[in-house]
C-alpha cells in the first residue's frame, strides 16, 4: 500500500474499526468478489493457477496473483511449489481457510433467498 493511503484518515478509520469489530476484520480479509470466489472453489480441494483462472474467467492473471498472495499472507491458503519441469504450483485452503466453509455455505443460502425475493 502506498504511503499516502496508509496515512489517510480513511485508512486510519478502517484500521481502528477493524480492531474493534471482528466482523469487519474478517470481511477485510475475505471481502471482495475475487477473494471469496477463490475460497469458494478451493473448498473442493487443491487447484493450480490455470485451473483457478478457468473457474473465474473474468479475473485477470495479475488480479488472481494479487488475491492469491493476499490470501496466502493472511494464512487462508497455502501455495505449494513442486520441483518439476515445468514447475507445478498448487493452492489449497489452510485449516483456517477451511473454517470458512460453513460461512460460505450460509452466504450461499442467504444469497439464494435474497435473490429469489428480489426477483419476485
Amino acid at each position: 500500500m502506498s504511503k499516502t493511503k496508509e496515512t489517510s484518515t480513511n485508512f486510519a478509520n478502517k484500521k481502528a474499526l477493524a480492531r474493534e469489530c471482528p466482523e469487519l476484520y474478517a470481511s477485510q480479509i475475505i471481502g471482495g468478489q475475487w477473494s471469496l470466489a477463490i475460497c469458494c472453489y478451493l473448498i473442493f480441494g487443491k487447484l493450480r493457477f490455470g485451473e483457478l483462472k478457468k473457474c473465474i474467467p473474468n479475473i485477470t492473471e495479475r488480479m488472481l496473483t494479487l488475491q492469491l498472495r493476499k490470501l496466502e499472507a493472511n494464512n487462508i491458503i497455502t501455495r505449494t511449489v513442486y520441483a518439476e519441469v515445468p514447475p507445478r504450483v498448487e493452492y489449497e485452503l489452510t485449516q483456517v481457510g477451511y473454517e470458512l466453509k460453513p460461512i460460505i455455505e450460509a452466504l450461499a443460502t442467504w444469497g439464494e433467498r435474497h435473490k429469489a425475493l428480489q426477483e419476485s
